[in-house]
């Protein structure tokens, strides 16, 4: 699976990035939950909280991929594949 997602042009660098930004999101949604009425503020505070599972998850990913890219895993993970 690594090896796909080097292979499609997937940094590890550009994971981490996305994570600080729906951390960013995160924040964004659950500033604009306050400014909803009473009835949709629930939905609100839980689309914020959806979206702030996604930095743990996006971040985890894109260690795995870093961790590989250091120690060669990619390289012979892609003559398996050929």
């Amino acid at each position: 699976m690594l090896a796909l997602m080097r292979k499609a042009g997937l940094r590890a660098i550009y994971l981490h990035v996305t994570s600080l930004g729906s951390v960013g999101l995160c924040i964004g949604l659950w500033i604009r939950a306050k400014t909803v009425d009473q009835d949709e503020r629930g939905n609100a505070e839980r689309r914020a909280i959806f979206v702030g599972l996604w930095a743990p998850t996006l971040w985890l990913i894109g260690d795995s991929l870093d961790s590989a890219e250091s120690e060669g895993k990619l390289t012979s993970l892609r003559s398996r594949f050929r």
